[in-house]
């Protein structure tokens, strides 16, 4: 939030600064309007594109959370803060669901089928996957409620035969995934 609410600052400093070296216009419009077109135009277009890129930011916190999904919480993103990976129905944090359809057409290109057998995980879900699997930290295979990269929408769970997991270890990190959790070799996040 922090990080919006930097990028509002700068965008009030810079419609000023705007405004503050506009050229007066030739005849006034009315009263009120002191920029000029082009300035009004530019200020209009700045401020859409600073809008469209908080809905697509890359950024992060200081603990890795993407920043457009941390106000939601671990496992309480709605699914329309989410995009889909490809047709498959499962979804992921934006940049995450772009990364592994531009990993998914690498591979196939290769030759290789990489499936996805768990994506985006709601806190309710890891409740029970808890509850099913163990936690982590006492020998199972889950993360304890509210901490799994799965309820950032940054993980995914892939079904991967030996040619494909060999692939995944090769190349994934070209796509900012990574292999991060022992004991789970279907388990990729992305960490860009």
């Amino acid at each position: 939030m922090d990080a919006i609410m930097g990028i509002a600052q700068r965008m009030a400093e810079i419609r000023g600064s705007l405004q503050a070296v506009a050229p007066a216009p030739v005849a006034p419009r009315t009263p009120a309007t002191t920029a000029s077109p082009t300035a009004t135009t530019f200020a209009a277009a700045l401020e859409t594109a600073v809008t469209q890129a908080q809905a697509t930011s890359t950024a992060r916190d200081a603990s890795g959370v993407p920043v457009d999904l941390a106000r939601y919480g671990n496992g309480r993103i709605p699914p329309d803060a989410l995009a889909s990976v490809g047709s498959t129905g499962h979804r992921l944090w934006a940049p995450a669901a772009q990364a592994f359809g531009d990993l998914t057409a690498a591979a196939a290109r290769d030759g290789v089928r990489i499936g996805i057998t768990d994506s985006y995980r709601s806190y309710d879900a890891q409740v029970d996957v808890a509850a099913r699997k163990g936690l982590y930290s006492q020998g199972g295979l889950a993360a304890a409620p509210g901490t799994s990269p799965h309820g950032w929408g940054l993980a995914l769970d892939l079904a991967l035969d030996d040619r494909a997991q060999a692939w995944m270890r090769a190349n994934a990190g070209t796509y900012g995934f990574e292999e991060d959790t022992p004991r789970e070799p279907w388990h990729w996040v992305y960490s860009r």
